[in-house]
């Protein structure tokens, strides 16, 4: 199935720190998102899906016109959406975002890509899609039950113990993804938070970018960056040091109060500008 949308760009959403299993080959992207298979083309615009399933992975359903003239009244944010206009926040599937952030603590975004590009050939389902053939991501059964063994093999390190527990949490039912999608944001992240491995970072990643809370914004060293830069007056939780559990409570909702209900959507916008302005590698 195939279906055309404008004003995406492909290059600069998939470049954007929120998924990682993407390749660009010739003028196409080829990406995983779970158990399907997608094919990007820019020009003309169009989507094609393994599973059919093409309007939830550029959330089609948000009123984008509302959401950025929202965070435009902001000024920074403002040059940051002129800067990258066709950026778009991306619904993963929620099990391999939740991996995926699991795999993403104190790692470089291609190392990221490595680690899951592993799990992928190793326990994933081969499929054949328009002429190419690339692996599935993990079912969380399969990972579950995956031995320590060869998840380590996967080059994993540390975060191979996490990423079992992780999945155990989904089969046993202690992480449930369409329970957290209905849920508040608070639930949300407190829920996520009980996994081994995830903080507050990585919950609100996977909060923003699988389980629809726009109020989300993931503080890292780049957001801090950010918020130094060029906030710092209207925030007081904000320093140079790593945010603590009691202080990034108190930021976000400063952050909320700054930036307001799509709050997710003015991080993206700046992440990608300043990730930009520093020359720094994506996929």
């Amino acid at each position: 199935m195939q279906k055309t949308f404008t004003a995406i760009n492909i290059e600069i959403t998939i470049n954007s720190g929120q998924v990682f299993l993407w390749n660009k080959i010739k003028d196409q992207w080829i990406g995983i998102d779970g158990q399907d298979l997608l094919i990007l083309n820019q020009s003309p615009f169009s989507v094609k899906s393994s599973s059919n399933n093409i309007d939830n992975f550029f959330r089609a359903d948000d009123n984008l016109k509302k959401i950025l003239l929202d965070i435009s009244r902001d000024k920074i944010v403002a040059g940051a959406v002129k800067q990258s206009p066709g950026l778009r926040l991306i619904r993963q599937d929620p099990f391999q975002c939740y991996i995926s952030f699991i795999c993403s603590s104190n790692s470089s975004i291609q190392n990221i890509k490595s680690m899951l590009e592993n799990l992928c050939k190793k326990f994933g389902t081969r499929k054949r899609f328009e002429g190419y053939e690339l692996a599935t991501f993990p079912k969380s059964e399969t990972l579950a039950n995956a031995s320590m063994r060869d998840l380590i093999e996967c080059k994993l390190g540390f975060r191979a113990k996490y990423v079992k527990e992780a999945a155990q949490a989904v089969e046993s039912g202690k992480i449930d993804f369409a329970s957290l999608k209905k849920a508040d944001y608070h639930t949300t992240l407190e829920s996520l938070k009980k996994i081994r491995g995830i903080g507050n970072k990585v919950a609100d990643c996977i909060a923003l970018f699988s389980l629809d809370k726009m109020e989300a914004f993931p503080i890292d060293r780049w957001t801090q960056r950010i918020l130094l830069k060029y906030y710092k007056k209207f925030f007081d939780n904000v320093t140079e040091k790593p945010v603590t559990e009691k202080k990034y409570e108190k930021l976000h909702s400063e952050i909320l109060e700054y930036f307001g209900p799509y709050a997710g959507y003015s991080q993206q916008f700046l992440f990608k500008m300043e990730r930009d302005l520093n020359k720094k590698n994506w996929l």
